[in-house]
């Protein structure tokens, strides 16, 4: 097994590496990364995209540029230092472009307005603020308690929420379809503004929640949900590539 880093008589081998990332977590996320990445590479190729010797080139300035490798010796050195080649380099910068040009294809502005057209009521969004409470029976008492007088609901969680949001006055802020639990989310977005809600429990039961609806906002295409949904569309399109392939973890 290859050695990548020696420390006085100790070599930390590849092995190592995979052993530890696979121990704190991080080697899943980082095998999705590449799985994506590659699935890309391969749908552009047979989607006949093509890169120019000019795009190749301008990004391989780029990133000596952006690594301060501004002649050629500097560039050989840093490779050597890698253990890379400037094949490896120039293939990296080629899979790099191809990743690119497929994933602005996905996000073109007509698939963007068609998904928000199909998907509108999933990017409405609303404002709401909550106190959090020990108990049901006191949860119970302070909502009856802000029936009265909803315009305590500020003094109320600073006084008495669990929940740190108690320093605001209990505002959480924006919060979008799919951050709640589904059974209180169903009743929260429907709920007009001003709309005292609750107690929710939580999921064991220990605390219990109220939440007071403080505005609302219908599904826009802003900048926003553009980005959103460019995140979505191409969430989608790499899940139904990995689906057309075989991938076994070795």
């Amino acid at each position: 097994m290859a050695g990548i880093v020696k420390i006085d008589d100790e070599v930390f081998t590849t092995e190592d590496f995979i052993r530890l990332l696979k121990l704190n977590g991080r080697f899943e996320n980082l095998m999705e990364d590449i799985l994506r990445d590659k699935l890309a590479v391969q749908a552009a190729k047979r989607r006949g995209v093509v890169l120019s010797d000019e795009d190749i080139q301008e990004r391989a300035n780029q990133f000596r540029r952006i690594h301060g490798l501004h002649r050629a010796k500097e560039t050989n050195d840093y490779f050597d230092a890698l253990g890379v080649t400037i094949e490896d380099f120039e293939a990296f910068i080629v899979d790099m472009l191809y990743q690119e040009k497929v994933m602005e294809q996905i996000g073109e502005d007509a698939a963007i307005e068609e998904y928000f057209q199909l998907n509108s009521p999933r990017f409405e969004s609303i404002e709401v603020s909550h106190i959090v409470m020990d108990s049901e029976g006191g949860a119970r008492e302070m909502l009856s308690y802000l029936s009265d007088d909803p315009d305590s609901f500020e003094e109320m969680a600073r006084e008495h929420s669990e929940a740190d949001t108690r320093d605001y006055g209990g505002r959480i802020g924006k919060v979008m379809r799919g951050s709640l639990q589904g059974d209180i989310e169903a009743k929260v977005f429907n709920a007009e503004e001003g709309a005292l809600l609750g107690p929710f429990p939580s999921g064991d039961g220990s605390m219990f929640e109220i939440f007071r609806i403080d505005a609302k906002s219908p599904a826009q295409l802003d900048d926003e949900t553009r980005s959103e949904i460019v995140r979505l569309l191409r969430d989608e399109w790499l899940a139904a590539r990995a689906r057309e392939h075989r991938i076994e973890m070795l």
